[in-house]
């Protein structure tokens, strides 16, 4: 049974917002049960309908699921502190992007990251509505990604998901327990917002 905390028990908002995107955390304690493919299709789905420059869509998802035949190659990009409780993730995903129209001028896409995250952080809160752990990490090898995974030229890795069922922080590596004990805050929006001309120093 999971242990982990109630994110709207930690988090309070400044301005009125809706609950999902509290709820929307990145623990790590998984149980190691198996993703049915059905649930990753609802999580794909939801990414299906981001926004994208152009409507090109560019973004690209890889994924293995837990035990799958796929499921070691995809293990095996993780950076060494990531391998080990990513190895109860019911599922892992490559998110990738394409960097170039595909069309006869081939010009290059200068948002096709920008497009990936968005359709990323739609997969991140379906899984968070549907109550399953989404972790999206930038600790993978990128070149061997591209090896591994036959990206053509013009796919860019851009990161890897975990995603599974709650588990129990206790049964993570010690010094990553007391990361999932308490989801993190954020910072005030007068931070990282400013109305006209950039602040200096900031």
């Amino acid at each position: 049974m999971s242990a982990h905390p109630d994110p709207l028990h930690h988090r309070v908002p400044d301005h009125a917002i809706e609950s999902l995107f509290l709820r929307r955390w990145s623990p790590r304690a998984m149980t190691g049960k198996p993703l049915a493919t059905a649930t990753l299709m609802r999580l794909l789905e939801a990414a299906r309908w981001a926004p994208s420059t152009y409507n090109v869509q560019e973004w690209r998802f890889l994924y293995a699921l837990h035990g799958g035949e796929h499921w070691q190659r995809f293990h095996g990009l993780l950076s060494e502190g990531n391998k080990g409780w990513c190895a109860n993730a019911g599922a892992l995903l490559l998110v990738a992007s394409v960097g170039v129209f595909r069309d006869k001028e081939g010009r290059d896409n200068p948002v096709h990251a920008f497009d990936a995250g968005l359709a990323t952080q739609n997969l991140l809160l379906q899984a968070a509505a549907l109550g399953l752990v989404a972790h999206a990490m930038a600790g993978f090898d990128r070149d061997a990604a591209r090896r591994e995974l036959a990206l053509p030229a013009d796919v860019h890795p851009q990161a890897m998901v975990a995603v599974g069922w709650p588990g129990d922080p206790d049964d993570l590596p010690e010094n990553r327990r007391e990361q999932d004990m308490k989801p993190s805050s954020r910072n005030p929006v007068g931070e990282f917002a400013f109305h006209g001309l950039y602040p200096t120093g900031r």
